[in-house]
């Protein structure tokens, strides 16, 4: 549906909106779902060479290496799908719903995912650096040591950075609750 029709729809309502103006209303969901979408490739590009990875060096034989990296992929993968099923339902009840009901299901939504995001993402979190750290030893004995500690430290301070950004992104999504919920 085109933002158009929808601030058209919403437009011909009640004038007393509780959240906001319909153009802002649309604003701010086109700017989350485009978040998700970013976390959704970014996820999917990271799982895509997870994978290549694991098809060009994991052997046959069921070690460490082989279940570092399938904790890796399926924490990822997990993460993909509850993105994908969280942007659905959030869209289709756009277009079901009027300003009011709508708002209602986003202090519903976003109840949701909070609880989500505090229960479900640090286990994915923690389920993919248990997976790292099983690669660890593997990468130790095949890697230079300069390599080794290379990927050592990128690593670390690629999860820190991933963590901070998934701790922003919660605490916007919890500031936007608590306005939700002031209206």
């Amino acid at each position: 549906m085109k933002n158009d029709d929808l601030s058209q729809i919403w437009k011909s309502q009640n004038s007393d909106l509780t959240l906001d103006k319909p153009d802002n209303i649309i604003k701010k969901a086109r700017k989350q779902r485009n978040g998700q979408f970013a976390t959704i490739a970014v996820l999917s590009i990271t799982i895509i060479i997870l994978m290549a990875f694991a098809i060009k060096y994991a052997s046959s034989d069921w070690n460490n290496f082989t279940l570092g990296l399938l904790l890796m992929i399926s924490s990822l993968g997990f993460r993909v799908i509850i993105e994908f099923v969280s942007i659905y339902r959030k869209e289709s009840q756009l277009i079901a719903l009027d300003n009011r009901t709508y708002q209602e299901y986003l202090k519903k939504y976003y109840g949701i995912r909070l609880k989500a995001n505090y229960i479900i993402t640090p286990i994915c979190f923690g389920v993919y650096i248990l997976g790292f750290t099983m690669l660890l030893p593997y990468f130790k004995s095949g890697f230079t040591e300069g390599f080794y500690n290379y990927i050592l430290i990128s690593g670390i301070v690629s999860l820190a950075v991933i963590a901070l950004i998934v701790i922003k992104s919660v605490l916007r999504e919890h500031l936007f609750l608590k306005q939700l919920n002031r209206r």
